[in-house]
Order: C-alpha cells, then structure tokens, then sequence
C-alpha cells in the first residue's frame, strides 16, 4: 500500500483500524501528540482547541460532500445532520384513503367460523358485521378508523453496510495547491 495523507479517510473491511491509522468514531486525541493531523482537521469536528481535538465521528453516519447542491441546503465540513428515526405528523402523510367493502353473506350454509380465503368474520344473522340491524351503505362512525403508530418514531436511515472508516495518523503532509 502506498503511504496515505495525513488526514486520509479509508474504508477497511475489517474490524480495526491499522497501525497509523485511527478509527473514525469521534475519539479525542492529544493536541501535542498529533501536531499534524490537528493543524488540518482543527476543531471541525470537535474538540476545545487548546489540548485536544476529535476525529471525524462515521458511527451511525453517513458522508457527504461539503458545500452546497441544487436545491439544497449548505452543508459545512464537520456538521452533522439529519435523524436516524422520525416521528411523521398528520400534515407529512400524504392525502390516501382505506376503502372497505363489506359483503353481508344472507346465505347461512355459505357463513364460515374462521378466516378464508373470500370470507370475513361477521355476527351471524345481522345486516352488519360490526352492529345488528344496520341499513346498507350507512357511515362509519369518525373513530372506526384512526391515527396509528401510537406517535412512535419509525427507522429513518439509508440502508447500510458495516465498514471501518479510518482516518490516517501518520504519513504524508499534503500540499496545499
């Protein structure tokens, strides 16, 4: 392997990172014992400045590019966004309807005690399924249909493939062109 930048970002598939290397898990480092990889990340990623300062953080990240995209919002070097789970409002879901057709089977050889195939559950001898004596057509009443997922955050995040980022500690000092 040829030797990296100082600063390096590389993807390992194994579970360590390199001699020279530090994993990209948002660790504090000493000031004084990595004068060089501080002089180029400084406190972008964390850190107080004057003892120590932190590598850049991948668990539960994904990258991107700095700067900014059509239509997109500005995205500095360092900055971390976005949520790994989210709670959706009523104004988020989009305009949908839940049909529901409900045959009532006159016919009582034809009526089954169990779920199949064609068939639903329903009172035995009742215009309804859900109440006696109930005309055709008639409205559901508002509450039969209502807000689900009890307002509990739902997985958020890209799909993902675990690997080892890693940052090089050692090597050459690129040149600033």
């Amino acid at each position: 392997m040829t030797e990296p930048f100082i600063g390096e970002i590389q993807l390992f598939g194994f579970n360590f990172a390199p001699q020279g290397w530090g994993s990209c898990n948002g660790a504090t480092l000493p000031i004084r014992q990595n004068t060089a990889l501080f002089s180029l990340l400084g406190t972008q990623y964390g850190g107080n400045g004057t003892t120590t300062f932190q590598l850049p953080n991948f668990a539960n990240r994904a990258g991107c590019n700095q700067g900014q995209g059509a239509g997109l919002t500005r995205r500095n070097i360092g900055e971390t966004f976005g949520n790994e789970s989210i709670t959706l409002t009523q104004g988020e879901m989009p305009a949908h309807a839940h049909s529901l057709t409900l045959y009532n089977q006159s016919e009582s050889s034809k009526r089954a005690a169990s779920p199949g195939t064609g068939n639903s559950l329903s009172v035995p001898n009742s215009s309804s399924p859900f109440l006696p004596n109930v005309q055709p057509n008639t409205q559901f009443a508002q509450n039969v249909i209502g807000v689900a997922g009890g307002s509990q955050p739902h997985e958020n995040r890209q799909p993902y493939l675990a690997i080892n980022f890693s940052i090089a500690l050692a090597g050459v000092f690129p040149a600033f062109g």
